[in-house]
């Protein structure tokens, strides 16, 4: 294929079970000037299987096949080596592509920013719809120069979760030159944070971001990846990896890297701890309860009051209580959208 504009990019690892429902989701789309780019860090199931057969149906695929595992740091700069086009949209090899989303990402791209961040829903790993992501307290599309301190520091001020800092993958197009103006962050291999360094590096020379408050996929919930050695586990990937990002970049003292703390609140407030804290109980030999009481105190490091709270409640909550509490919960949030559905016919 000749001109491509947007090169679709799903770095991957046992996802056989998912990635031919992702795959079928963005095929149907129209792929003219498209290209969709799936990188195998040496998947151990049926992966290949399942993307051969959706290359037999759409040439616009190309299938790479890793013979050892590499992690996501590295396979996402692999690739993004690999893609063709001049933007990449960074996407998971199980959350599905709304439909009209790549005519819509086109349609951004001419405006060329470095970067533009989408919005997407939360689901269950069943794909049921249980609400919408906040990036960024901005109700129409704006654009942001990083390299300017003063909209910088608005951007950080509008940040509502770690997604304005770049965490979440799928919703993320970056312009392909700009991202490969800097090499990978061998320091921080293994953090599962390279894109997000990569990105702050850019920075200093100039980074445009434009936000656009629209709905464009939906991620699958309950099949995180960095959760393989435990909910706490992966707290501490976030929460420690987003305090290392702060201080490297935006200097641990200033009100830059107070914000990138700040979104670290909004996302590990009392519910996610108290999750955790259940795994904990449910899970004493896998889930670290001390690390867990660490997390809680590195989070509310700028608000220990609240810090110490949160690590209370999570003391004397019993886990059964907890269960419940998030059962029901679920099951209002279930009526509420089915009611609304049905005020919507």
């Amino acid at each position: 294929m000749t001109d491509i504009r947007l090169s679709i990019c799903i770095p991957t690892f046992n996802f056989g079970a998912f990635i031919g429902e992702t795959l079928a989701s963005i095929v149907k789309q129209p792929l003219t000037g498209v290209e969709i780019v799936i990188l195998d860090g040496a998947s151990t199931d049926d992966t290949a299987e399942v993307v051969g057969r959706a290359q037999m149906t759409c040439a616009n695929i190309k299938y790479h096949l890793l013979s050892e595992r590499g992690g996501i740091d590295r396979d996402m700069a692999r690739v993004v080596a690999l893609a063709s086009g001049c933007y990449c949209w960074l996407f998971s090899g199980d959350d599905l592509m709304r439909e009209g989303a790549i005519d819509r990402v086109l349609q951004l791209i001419r405006t060329e920013s470095d970067v533009y961040l989408c919005r997407h829903t939360m689901c269950t790993i069943e794909m049921a719809v249980l609400s919408e992501r906040d990036v960024l307290a901005a109700p129409a599309e704006v654009t942001f120069d990083l390299q300017d301190e003063r909209e910088k520091a608005i951007y950080c001020q509008k940040a509502i979760t770690t997604e304005a800092f770049f965490s979440f993958l799928g919703g993320i197009v970056v312009k392909t030159s700009k991202w490969g103006s800097v090499g990978l962050n061998d320091a921080y291999i293994g953090s599962c944070w390279a894109h997000v360094a990569r990105l702050f590096e850019l920075m200093p020379n100039g980074l445009t971001v434009t936000y656009v408050p629209e709905v464009l996929l939906d991620r699958r919930g309950d099949n995180d990846s960095f959760a393989d050695r435990g909910v706490v586990n992966r707290y501490r990937i976030a929460v420690e990896g987003y305090h290392r990002i702060a201080e490297d970049f935006l200097g641990g003292g200033s009100r830059l890297a107070f914000h990138v703390r700040r979104v670290l609140r909004n996302e590990f407030g009392l519910r996610m701890f108290l999750y955790a804290n259940l795994r904990c109980y449910l899970d004493p030999e896998r889930e670290s309860r001390t690390l867990l009481t660490r997390l809680i105190r590195q989070t509310y490091c700028d608000a220990p009051i609240h810090g110490a709270l949160i690590e209370l409640v999570c003391r004397v909550m019993p886990g059964k209580v907890y269960c419940w509490l998030r059962n029901t919960y679920r099951g209002v949030r279930s009526w509420q959208q089915r009611f609304q559905a049905c005020r919507r016919l």
